[in-house]
């Protein structure tokens, strides 16, 4: 369905084929314009697309009236926009009920519906994928020198990778990691988010579920989100945010819905708090998530963020390059089975980011942006494992790693923690 020479491979497509051999569908999720369509295209026959306007949305029109004709035509078949015709998932589950064989649909979602007009979670029958934007070895801007996934096996070969522009990391956060991002000039690039967001405002968030909201509040909350971006912040303090910065009191209920809304859309992309309780430690952990958006740039858009203004505001550019990290970790450590948490408990011990592995092992990761803080991530990393061992050797960190912004080499320290450029880094 897609010319080999003019996509772009992406390091979900493994797993697609994968969970294609093992369940009868496959539902792959995330924010619209991250690439869903393009790529699933590649690993289907046919295709029907739910949200394609042409004659007046006539595609989705038909899958109302007959959605047999829809399920209809060579395997696997694509259905674009499944959520367009909630019904369809249930469909699909009764067909794969009837006829048990492997890879026969693939649904892509760009919002989950609030669970009206679908009948049945699909357990067992439809698999469900996360797919996020590009990463910065999916767009090409990584060298893919290091392998994370072999850091997280202790593995290294020492390698210069090469100096790196301040601006050039500025220009990647404010630019994102969306597909037709690629192929326009930086000015216009930056441009794109914003328009993503007014799209995802002002047309999907009232078709996510048909309930009209108030548009101006939607975008006062995200604006709040943006400037609380790879934050635990509560929400308690971003409703005493949003009424000094706007003005306007909101209620809990209110912000509620429309956080609940921004995560059904896939606008929003929070880590989920890493906690050791499962290895037996004593650690009393906090449980808030940390605050992201699908994308940094989003957060840019949000915050009216420039490649200038961001120089002079080495603060905030620091938490969008944790984002922007933290972004690109997520997608490496799905493509191995692992996942990204974050870690903060009460004695004011905090690692940006934890990878958790499958076999229970886990790698604490400190993301700095320049290289002169690569001493600090360092130590505050050994004084963490050394709590972790005295409470139970069995539930300290396996491997260290500081990932950074501005460092030309990826090496392993004499004590053991190793430095890793991002632009260098791949799954």
């Amino acid at each position: 369905m897609i010319d080999d020479n003019k996509y772009k491979t992406r390091i979900i497509d493994p797993e697609i084929k994968r969970y294609l051999d093992t369940f009868g569908a496959v539902c792959i999720e995330g924010i619209k314009w991250c690439g869903k369509t393009r790529t699933s295209m590649r690993h289907t026959n046919s295709y029907v697309l739910l949200g394609d306007p042409t004659g007046n949305f006539q595609n989705r029109q038909l899958a109302q009236i007959s959605p047999a004709t829809v399920l209809a035509g060579p395997q696997p078949r694509l259905i674009d926009e499944w959520q367009e015709v909630p019904s369809h998932w249930d469909a699909v589950r009764a067909s794969v009920d009837h006829n048990p064989v492997k890879g026969q649909f693939l649904l892509t979602g760009s919002a989950t519906p609030n669970h009206k007009g679908v009948l049945h979670s699909g357990a067992g029958r439809i698999a469900r994928l996360r797919m996020r934007p590009m990463s910065l070895f999916e767009s090409g801007d990584s060298s893919g020198l290091i392998s994370l996934k072999e850091v997280c096996e202790g593995r290294l070969t020492p390698v210069m990778t090469g100096e790196v522009d301040l601006r050039k990391i500025i220009r990647l956060i404010l630019r994102g990691g969306w597909p037709k991002a690629l192929s326009l000039a930086n000015n216009e690039s930056f441009l794109l988010p914003g328009k993503y967001l007014k799209d995802l405002i002002n047309n999907n968030a009232v078709k996510a579920d048909g309930v009209k909201r108030d548009t101006e509040k939607m975008w006062i909350v995200l604006r709040s989100l943006a400037r609380h971006e790879s934050s635990t912040t509560n929400k308690a303090s971003l409703l005493k945010d949003i009424h000094e910065k706007s003005g306007v009191h909101l209620s809990h209920n209110t912000l509620d819905e429309y956080l609940y809304l921004f995560k059904r859309l896939f606008l929003t992309d929070n880590i989920e708090p890493f906690s050791a309780s499962g290895l037996r430690s004593a650690l009393r952990v906090k449980q808030a998530e940390k605050l992201h958006f699908a994308d940094p740039s989003l957060a840019c858009s949000l915050l009216g963020a420039t490649e200038d203004n961001l120089l002079g505001d080495l603060q905030t550019l620091g938490f969008l390059f944790e984002a922007l990290c933290e972004r690109d970790l997520r997608i490496y450590a799905q493509s191995f089975g692992s996942k990204l948490y974050h870690y903060q408990d009460y004695a004011n011990h905090e690692i940006d980011a934890v990878i958790a592995h499958p076999d229970g092992s886990w790698t604490a990761v400190e993301i700095k942006l320049g290289a002169n803080q690569i001493d600090e991530a360092a130590r505050n990393l050994l004084e963490i494992k050394k709590k972790f061992e005295q409470d139970s050797k069995n539930c300290a960190p396996k491997q260290l790693i500081v990932l950074t912004g501005m460092s030309n080499a990826a090496y392993q320290r004499p004590d053991g923690v190793f430095v890793l450029p991002l632009l260098a880094l791949k799954p």
